[in-house]
């Protein structure tokens, strides 16, 4: 079988093999960066880091390329740490599991993490090359843009020289992003309080599985199922039918991330075990209906188990299941000035149980209209605090405004017709990218984002297609090749 350090570009593809090898999570890039520092060194390049951890390596142009503009190549080191649960796999430690099938490369039973692995793996190359023709170069490495792009948002004004900026984050071959999406989290803490359980009450597991998740910005729109929204769905309904108690709940990983599993721990009063079990049944015949052509995998199971000796009480439970049921998730509304772009989304991201009487909902909102991610936020609040919640937002970043007068767009279209006979298909994208942030500290940057085709990003499907790797290389070569010239 042919290795990943085969395929061609190889020098791309032996820096990406690495990089699976090396611990990456968000909030944990020290190995990573470690990694990256030890490269500089090899090469003799120079490099810094600033107070946040972000890492830039430089390289001077190459003969002739001394006029260029400086060129930036940009790409996060973090990645998403997804599985399956099924799979045992330490993402602090363990090295990620990739193969090759139907021209792809795959991980097994976890993310990938060619988001954004593909990209770091494309800059060394850059880095290491003693042929490939560019201008001033810089490539920054920033931290932690999975969970919160606390790189982006500590990056100072002076860090950065270079004038153009090429974001290596993007995941659709053939396409030129120039505009993102804002982005904010919404976070509702509830506090609680328990009861004792009677004995004669027996307890159900109830779990939800099987759903694809994915990206909660590039696919909140393909209408995948939300694992807590359909575990609450039954949880609500059975409690007004069966006067449930609610002893445990815990669903989704990642705040930019669509939940595909969700469990819950349930109360069954005396005499009720068999009605619950019929309903149940009827229940997953309904969402299995719902969700035949999105979700072919979905599961539902539910499991007797030995009664807890607690559960919270009626009253709470009840606030938390009205919240959970009125909480929107999906596509808000849809751009008036560019076709099929999702304008505001809100993703139901998460819930967890943070002590013994505490338990946190983290929701995610993204728009390209600024004024209506605060608004979609704001309505989030006030869902949560009626219902008892204390709610606080946090990493709130900027969308990237279109800019289609920009000359390295123009450059960009015209190389990407002269490699392959075709128009590049230029848009806005509804996920984040950390661009936006960089024109708040650098206004003057001309930018766009690309990438190979990477699908099922954040979730453990994500892949990315062997032959797009290719393209992306050839496409970035000749725009370090092109680069405009300074004035």
């Amino acid at each position: 079988m042919q290795k990943i350090t085969e395929l061609n570009p190889k020098e791309v593809w032996a820096y990406f093999d690495e990089i699976l090898t090396i611990p990456r999570i968000s909030k944990k890039e020290d190995q990573i960066i470690a990694y990256l520092i030890g490269f500089a060194k090899k090469y003799k390049l120079k490099y810094k880091q600033d107070q946040v951890g972000n890492l830039l390596i430089s390289k001077p142009s190459t003969d002739g390329m001394e006029d260029r503009k400086g060129v930036i190549l940009q790409s996060h080191a973090d990645m998403v740490g997804e599985k399956h649960a099924d799979v045992k796999h330490d993402f602090y430690k363990d090295p990620i599991q990739a193969y090759m099938e139907d021209g792809w490369i795959k991980a097994r039973g976890t993310t990938l993490g060619a988001d954004d692995g593909i990209g770091i793996a494309a800059s060394l190359a850059v880095l290491a090359s003693k042929t490939i023709e560019h201008g001033p170069l810089e490539c920054l490495f920033t931290i932690d843009e999975e969970s919160g792009m606390t790189g982006a948002l500590g990056l100072q004004p002076g860090f950065l020289q270079g004038r153009v900026l090429l974001n290596l984050d993007s995941e659709d071959e053939g396409e030129i992003f120039i505009g993102c999406a804002g982005g904010t989290d919404t976070v509702a803490t509830f506090r609680f309080k328990t009861v004792r359980i009677k004995r004669n009450w027996m307890a159900i597991r109830v779990r939800v599985g099987g759903l694809q998740g994915g990206h909660s910005g590039d696919e909140i729109h393909r209408g995948f199922g939300n694992s807590i929204k359909i575990l609450n769905r039954f949880l609500w309904n059975a409690d007004q039918r069966f006067k449930i108690r609610l002893s445990f709940i815990y669903g989704g990983k990642a705040r930019n991330a669509i939940p595909r599993e969700a469990e819950a721990l349930i109360l069954v009063p005396p005499g009720s075990l068999e009605l619950i079990r019929v309903y149940f049944e009827s229940f997953v015949q309904i969402i299995k209906g719902e969700l035949a052509l999105t979700e072919p995998d979905f599961t539902m199971t539910m499991e007797q188990e030995g009664t807890p000796e607690f559960a919270m009480r009626r009253k709470f439970q009840r606030r938390l299941f009205n919240a959970l049921y009125a909480c929107p998730h999906g596509v808000i509304s849809m751009s008036q000035e560019i076709p099929g772009l999702v304008e505001t989304s809100s993703n139901l991201a998460s819930i967890r149980q943070t002590g013994e009487d505490a338990l946190e909902i983290v929701t995610s909102q993204r728009s390209s209209v600024e004024s209506a991610k605060q608004d979609i936020a704001d309505r989030m609040g006030a869902l949560f605090t009626l219902m008892g919640a204390s709610v606080r937002h946090s990493g709130g970043y900027p969308g990237w405004k279109p800019d289609t007068s920009s000359e390295v767009l123009k450059v960009s279209e015209k190389i990407y017709r002269q490699l392959f006979s075709e128009e590049p298909d230029v848009k806005a994208i509804h996920a984040g990218l950390e661009c936006g942030l960089f024109l708040q500290k650098y206004p003057d940057l001309d930018m766009i984002s690309f990438g190979p085709t990477i699908k099922g990003a954040h979730t453990p499907d994500e892949r990315i297609r062997i032959d797009t790797v290719d393209k992306f290389w050839l496409f970035l070569l000749e725009m370090l090749k092109q680069a405009p010239r300074s004035t």
